[in-house]
């Protein structure tokens, strides 16, 4: 019996700090591991709790915003990382959960040419991974592969498109030069991190990178230049030209891109050695997306320095169209164009940093330089494109950053209007492959202030999922920084080989789905009223 008494004690006293807790400590509203809003406290209605909605909300409410909640969710990832399965001796371990996603149904039914022989920038390839061949890996949450060890730490996200993909987004840029004669057009597709740093033990598991870029430059027409920033960023491999946490490439693999692009584009570029054109700034303790997306607690103890540069003697100014957007990424406002810094600064240990550049996606850029040359270019970009105006301002006179997912112009009236000379397609391989040409190419016939856009328009009705699918509401850091989502994360890819791999009943073979998620984007001035895509 006293056992007893002591036991319902212990019970009652566990019982009651629990909701100690849960009921009175401070609940959050932003999600830092998760990159996103959490449920708010809803507004009471007589239709909505009549109709059940009201209670529902709040017990969504009740879960979501937890005290504690990233606290907890990173200790059941550390004991993720000590429960894992290991299988032979091949240096791969597979964890307990291995969800995989995406992969693309465009490049069903398409067929690739054969690459073609000149050496015009279509032929990229032969590179041949020295650097981490060898390396152990762990495979993480969604199928995401996590080499190296303590500060070295790496993620990667698998490929699983075919050689045969990217065929539309070729054909809309052989559009683009067909419906704008004596405007110049160029191609670049951005590789993964994968392409460059995938073990052999795991390379199964990421398809080659570089075939389906050939397939994509060999569609194009031969009046659409191609940039191949495939082979120049594996020359340069050895080098911090991805970001080990985060699923974008590093501002110096960025500055590597403009520059062969400047090349192909003939025109002025100041690189990184001359002295007094570029001061590096620095944002230490970075951890990016790729911790929330892995669950894996190895890549939040291997923050890195994210290291960006900012041209000294360039005379520019920015001006901004701000796009206001709902819970479905649809935009429902423009604001007035108004001048701001391109370059935002965060304090050291923020996971926005690379919304450094602009500040996020869910804007229309325009960058007026002294350059005076007559040259005026367009960007349509992803995320990954964020990272290349800024080594431009010493080459082009007028740069325009279009985000595919966020513009509500006619795209023939805005190139006349401006006078461009110059549209570069800078998307990384994941948008190649999915379903961003569509907007690309809705842009040239829609009509001006038009707001509906089909490379996002499968967000709506969309179940949201606190991972692979990134709200869009504003949270403000205890830092005093206005958050706000960037960019389309690409996702990783689990193979079907990964199943005969493993041979194990909790692995199974990735649901294809299509890959245009958002994660984070954020501006460093709080006054300033920001949309988030």
């Amino acid at each position: 019996m006293k056992h007893d008494k002591i036991y319902l004690i212990l019970v009652g006293i566990v019982f009651a700090a629990f909701a100690l807790v849960f009921d009175t400590f401070p609940r959050p509203r932003y999600s830092e591991l998760e990159k996103r809003d959490l449920a708010t406290f809803p507004s009471f209605t007589l239709d909505s709790l009549w109709s059940g909605d009201y209670a529902e909300a709040v017990g969504k409410w009740f879960s979501d915003s937890q005290p504690f909640r990233d606290d907890f969710m990173a200790f059941s990832m550390m004991v993720e990382n000590w429960t894992v399965l290991r299988f032979g001796d091949d240096h791969v371990t597979y964890h307990a959960s291995t969800e995989g996603l995406a992969d693309f149904a465009e490049a069903e039914g398409m067929e690739a040419e054969e690459p073609v022989a000149e050496d015009d920038g279509r032929n990229p390839g032969g590179y041949v991974n020295k650097l981490t061949a060898d390396e152990k890996a762990k495979v993480a949450n969604a199928g995401i592969v996590i080499i190296g060890r303590d500060k070295n730490v790496r993620a990667l996200m698998c490929f699983g498109g075919s050689a045969k993909a990217g065929t539309p987004y070729a054909n809309v840029c052989n559009k683009y030069v067909q419906t704008f004669p004596g405007v110049n057009v160029y191609c670049m597709v951005v590789p993964s991190a994968a392409a460059f740093y995938m073990p052999e033990k795991v390379q199964k598991m990421s398809k080659d990178q570089s075939a389906t870029i050939r397939n994509i430059y060999s569609h194009l027409d031969s009046a659409v230049h191609a940039v191949d920033v495939y082979t120049v960023l594996g020359e340069h491999a050895g080098e911090d030209i991805y970001l080990r946490t985060d699923h974008h490439w590093s501002p110096l693999g960025a500055y590597y891109a403009a520059r062969k692009f400047a090349e192909v584009a003939d025109v002025p570029f100041h690189t990184l050695d001359e002295a007094g054109y570029y001061q590096p700034d620095t944002v230490r303790r970075f951890v990016g997306s790729m911790y929330g997306y892995s669950k894996d607690i190895s890549v939040k103890n291997a923050p890195e320095d994210f290291i960006y540069y900012k041209p000294l003697k360039a005379v520019y100014e920015t001006t901004f169209e701000q796009y206001q957007v709902d819970e479905n990424y649809q935009v429902i406002s423009v604001g007035r164009p108004h001048k701001e810094e391109f370059f935002k600064r965060f304090k050291d240990g923020s996971s926005m940093a690379y919304s450094t550049f602009m500040g996020g996606d869910t804007k229309l850029t325009q960058v007026r330089t002294n350059v005076g040359n007559g040259r005026r270019l367009i960007i349509l970009k992803d995320s990954y494109g964020n990272a290349l105006p800024g080594y431009l301002f010493y080459s082009f006179e007028e740069i325009h950053v279009i985000d595919g997912r966020y513009f509500t112009h006619n795209m023939k009236d805005y190139v006349r209007e401006h006078k461009i000379t110059d549209i570069l397609f800078a998307n990384n391989i994941f948008q190649a492959c999915g379903g961003r040409y569509r907007a690309y190419e809705f842009f040239l016939t829609m009509e001006e202030g038009c707001k509906d856009n089909p490379s996002t328009a499968f967000y709506k009705n969309r179940a949201k999922d606190s991972v692979d699918v990134q709200r869009d509401t504003l949270a403000m850091q205890k830092d005093s920084i206005v958050m706000q989502k960037t960019d389309s994360v690409a996702r990783p890819v689990q193979q079907d080989t990964l199943k005969s791999a493993v041979q194990s009943d909790t692995l199974r073979k990735a649901e294809d789905r299509k890959e245009d998620a958002a994660v984070e984007q954020a501006t460093a001035q709080p006054s300033d009223s920001v949309s988030v895509q």
